[in-house]
């Protein structure tokens, strides 16, 4: 009895043993053309062995490459194909840097923190107070969406302005949305809210009590 332990590795398991020991027949093949057609035999194989590759950009190519990684780059044939190279398809990608900008207010996210930083370019007088009443509604928005309390119109407007690099201030807080308005937008009633925080509250107590 062979076990598997003592046979050559599967270079590409989803293809199978007999298709690997296909391609090593064909590499013993002395005959160019009819080894040729032996690979062209072998591809149409593997092409019905895993037909969800159809679903792929040039199948064809992807089955080609993998013919030759089974083959350990070692089959001599005409491919109609780019014939892949063991150190390009082995190379190790290059290091991604992880980004190292700071974000200032993790919720309202550094896209938020961009804009209102090149807020100096904008001229217009319109375009400004739009801009302003815009992003501070925004701002408010994500604030609710990501902290359980409630938060206070004057320190969206002072977060405005500090992100903004004070160039974006709000004269009137108190014309951003309503509270409750963003909270049913987000479909939380603002009073089971209100119980959730009291009952937060009272399990606090309770566990400083039981210490």
């Amino acid at each position: 009895m062979e076990y598997n332990t003592t046979r050559v590795k599967l270079m590409l398991p989803e293809y199978g043993r007999n298709v690997q020991e296909m391609i090593a027949h064909a590499m013993e093949i002395a005959d160019r053309d009819e080894r040729n057609k032996a690979t062209r035999a072998i591809i149409e194989v593997m092409g019905q062995l895993n037909p969800h590759l159809r679903d792929v950009d040039d199948f064809r190519h992807k089955l080609w490459t993998h013919l030759f990684v089974m083959s350990d780059f070692k089959l001599d044939v005409d491919s109609p194909y780019e014939i892949p190279k063991a150190e390009t398809l082995m190379s190790k990608p290059d290091i991604m840097e992880y980004p190292k900008s700071k974000i200032k207010y993790g919720h309202y996210g550094k896209y938020t923190q961009a804009i209102l930083r090149q807020s100096r370019e904008v001229t217009a007088e319109d375009e400004r107070q739009y801009l302003k009443i815009t992003m501070a509604n925004f701002m408010k928005k994500q604030f609710l969406a990501y902290n359980n309390d409630t938060v206070e119109n004057h320190v969206i407007a002072d977060q405005l302005k500090d992100l903004s690099q004070g160039d974006l201030i709000l004269e009137n807080p108190d014309e951003l949305m309503n509270t409750n308005l963003i909270l049913k937008s987000f479909g939380i009633q603002p009073n089971k809210r209100n119980n959730i925080k009291k009952n937060q509250k009272n399990n606090k107590n309770k566990n400083r009590k039981k210490m």
